[in-house]
C-alpha cells in the first residue's frame, strides 16, 4: 500500500503544480536558496499541499508506523513539495510522537534538509509543539543543547527555531538560558542562516519581555552584527529600535 499512497501523493502534487514564468521561478529559488544545485521547487501553496495530504490520509487511515515510512520516503526527495507533503503526513499522527521521534527528525534534517523552509517548518510544526508539552521540559533542553553543538548548519539553526517555538507557545522564557544559547551560536555567526536565526530568536523573545531584550541588545551592540540587531529590534518600540540601531 505504501507505493500506492506515495504514487497518489506525487501525482497530486504534480497535477496541482502552477505554470510559473521564468522570473517567478527565479525569484522563488532566490528566496528558498537551496544548498544543492539539483533541488526542485514546484511553487505550490502550503494550503494546497496540506489539502492533498488530508484527502489522501482520510482515504487510507494509516497507522503511525506507516506515516513514518511515508515521511521518510518523501523527505528524501529533492523536491520541496514532496518534503512538505511528508511533514504534513506525519503531522497528522503527532499524538504518537515520543522520544524516538526526536532522533527520527534529526536524521532527516541532518541528511536530507537543503533549505531553511524545510528546517523551520519541521521545528515550528512538529518538534517545537511536541517539546513544549508539559513533562517534556528536560527532553526539550537536552535536544536544544545537543543540537546546538552539532556540526550541521541546519541542526544548529533548528536548535534555535525549536527554542523560539517553545517560547511562542509558553509566552515566556528564561533569559539566562536564551542568552547563553545565543552566545554559543555567535561562534558560527558567519553562516547566514545562523545569524538570521539569532535575530529571529531574540525578536521572538522581545514580544514577551521587550525591556530585557532591549537592555541585552544595547549591552551587546559591539558583539552582535548589524543584521542581528535589525532582526531582533523589529518588534521593539520605534524609539527603542532607533537606539539599538544607532551607530
Amino acid at each position: 500500500m505504501k507505493e500506492k499512497v506515495l504514487s497518489e501523493i506525487r501525482e497530486a502534487l504534480n497535477d496541482h503544480s502552477p505554470n510559473l514564468m521564468d522570473e517567478q521561478k527565479l525569484r522563488m529559488y532566490r528566496i528558498i536558496n537551496p544548498d544543492t544545485s539539483n533541488y526542485i521547487i514546484y511553487g505550490l501553496k502550503i494550503a494546497t499541499i496540506e489539502k492533498i495530504i488530508k484527502e489522501i490520509d482520510n482515504k487510507y487511515k494509516s497507522s503511525y508506523s506507516f506515516a513514518v515510512e511515508i515521511f521518510k520516503d518523501l523527505s528524501r526527495s529533492n523536491i520541496e513539495e514532496h518534503k512538505f507533503a511528508g511533514l504534513f503526513y506525519i503531522s497528522r499522527y503527532k499524538k504518537f510522537f515520543d522520544i524516538n521521534s526526536i532522533d527520527l527528525f534529526k536524521i532527516e534534517i541532518l541528511k536530507h534538509c537543503h533549505t531553511w523552509s524545510y528546517c523551520d517548518s519541521t521545528c515550528i510544526r512538529l518538534l517545537g509543539p511536541f517539546l513544549a508539552k508539559k513533562g517534556n521540559e528536560a527532553l526539550a533542553k537536552k535536544t536544544i543543547d545537543d543540537w546546538a553543538i552539532a556540526d550541521n548548519i541546519w541542526i544548529k539553526r533548528a536548535s534555535m527555531v525549536i527554542l523560539l517555538k517553545i517560547i511562542m507557545l509558553k509566552k515566556d522564557f528564561d533569559e539566562n538560558y536564551v542568552f547563553n544559547h545565543v552566545k554559543k551560536m555567535l561562534n558560527y555567526v558567519e553562516q547566514n542562516y545562523i545569524e538570521k536565526g539569532i535575530g529571529w530568536l531574540l525578536k521572538t523573545c522581545s514580544k514577551f519581555k521587550p525591556d530585557i531584550i532591549f537592555e541585552y541588545l544595547m549591552s551587546n551592540k559591539e558583539v552582535l552584527s548589524r543584521l542581528i540587531l535589525r532582526y531582533a529590534s523589529e518588534k521593539l518600540s520605534k524609539d527603542k529600535r532607533i537606539q539599538v540601531l544607532k551607530k
